[in-house]
């Protein structure tokens, strides 16, 4: 990266998730951070998203890393390995948003489907397309930051601090992310998203419990602890023959489910059970729990009950944001008093710039992002083949 200040951003992708690291790079005091453009490949909406915040527009994505010291890749999880290894190759730090890259079906135009597809050629796919990621960032010196938001919650850092200052030994983790469907129209098909539930949802309390005892490891032994097997289920529940739709559950998926269970073994022999789903409605629903050798913690990241409205009309809060997918603004609601900060987004930026500054090796790192697509295809396999223990290949 550019010594010279202002660091220069620019950003690959211009729908939610560009929105969101924006607005929590225009909170970061006297950082020194200039957004300088966008690049998309869809005009208008590179257009669009640079003409309200003042950027430039580029055309092509070679022209945004000419301009740029730091590029966020905020695009569909399709295009993070060729962003990543292209902005490594010319010395930009890439900042990659889940999930860090997948398998999004054989090359060219052919048919696919992903829930028909076979598992184990997919697993060798997003291996291959996470580990030629990493051989970029060797090649080139650079080290990759893995924009999980998860584990820069409040919540998470607390317990990172417990079971580092502890030696906690963690025995047992659980967690969820769920909700009633994705606000991105890429979701719903595997050749854009890479999955369905475990990969959408399930990648954030997925990387948090490895985030988790890589702490552990470290703290106690002196090594990160590894994921060492994962058995899963994964269902299509909204299109089961009998569902009656209510209108209330997103349901255009093509050809990825809607609910995934993961169960892990690590390789100190402890465990760790993942659940994600697009059947829960009244909000987000992100929690994980920790049952350590000397402390239990339950980290409630979303929803939070330090403020808590009941609203009889819905109409009074039409101009009221309340909390995401939240469904209906009527009766009792848990309004998030700062959703971007419970939900590490602005923690998240802060670290990586203070940390690209500093020159230190991130803890969010593409090591990191390897080990979540390996355990996630890994999972998909299992699945496959009815829930049978698979080995994940590190």
């Amino acid at each position: 990266m550019a010594s010279e200040n202002p660091v220069k951003v620019g950003f690959v992708g211009s729908g939610f998730a560009a929105r969101f690291h924006y607005e929590s790079l225009m909170r970061l005091p006297g950082s020194g951070v200039r957004v300088v453009g966008v690049f998309s490949p869809h005009e208008d909406r590179r257009l669009a998203f640079a003409k309200e915040r003042g950027l430039t527009p580029f055309a092509t994505l070679d022209a945004l890393l000419e301009e740029v010291d730091v590029v966020h890749v905020v695009a569909p999880a399709s295009v993070h390995e060729q962003a990543t290894v292209r902005a490594l190759g010319r010395g930009v730090v890439p900042i990659v948003e889940k999930p860090f890259t997948g398998y999004f079906g054989p090359p060219g135009d052919a048919p696919f489907r992903g829930n028909d597809f076979p598992k184990q050629e997919m697993l060798e796919g997003a291996i291959a397309s996470a580990g030629r990621m990493l051989e970029a960032e060797k090649k080139s010196g650079i080290r990759i930051r893995y924009a999980e938001n998860w584990i820069f919650t409040p919540s998470i850092q607390k317990e990172l601090e417990i079971i580092r200052k502890t030696k906690a030994q963690i025995l047992w983790m659980i967690g969820e992310e769920s909700h009633s469907g994705s606000h991105s129209p890429h979701y719903g098909i595997w050749k854009s998203a890479g999955g369905g539930a475990l990969m959408g949802k399930g990648t954030h309390p997925l990387t948090t419990v490895l985030y988790l005892k890589r702490a552990d490891g470290l703290a106690r032994l002196g090594r990160p602890i590894r994921p060492k097997t994962v058995s899963a289920r994964v269902h299509e529940l909204t299109r089961l023959p009998g569902y009656e739709d209510r209108g209330f559950l997103r349901t255009d998926y093509t050809d990825v489910e809607d609910w995934g269970l993961m169960h892990l073994t690590f390789d100190d022999g402890t465990i760790a059970d993942v659940y994600s789903s697009e059947i829960v409605m009244g909000g987000v629903h992100n929690w994980l729990e920790v049952f350590a050798n000397n402390h239990r913690t339950r980290c409630n990241i979303n929803p939070v009950d330090g403020l808590e409205t009941y609203n009889p009309k819905e109409s009074q809060f039409a101009d009221v944001y309340v909390v995401e997918k939240i469904g209906t603004k009527q009766g009792w609601s848990k309004p998030a008093m700062n959703e971007d900060w419970m939900n590490g987004y602005f923690q998240e930026m802060e670290y990586f710039y203070a940390n690209i500054a500093g020159g230190e090796a991130p803890l969010a790192s593409g090591e990191l992002g390897f080990d979540g697509v390996a355990t996630l295809y890994s999972a998909y396999l299992s699945a496959e083949r009815r829930g049978a223990e698979v080995g994940i290949p590190l």
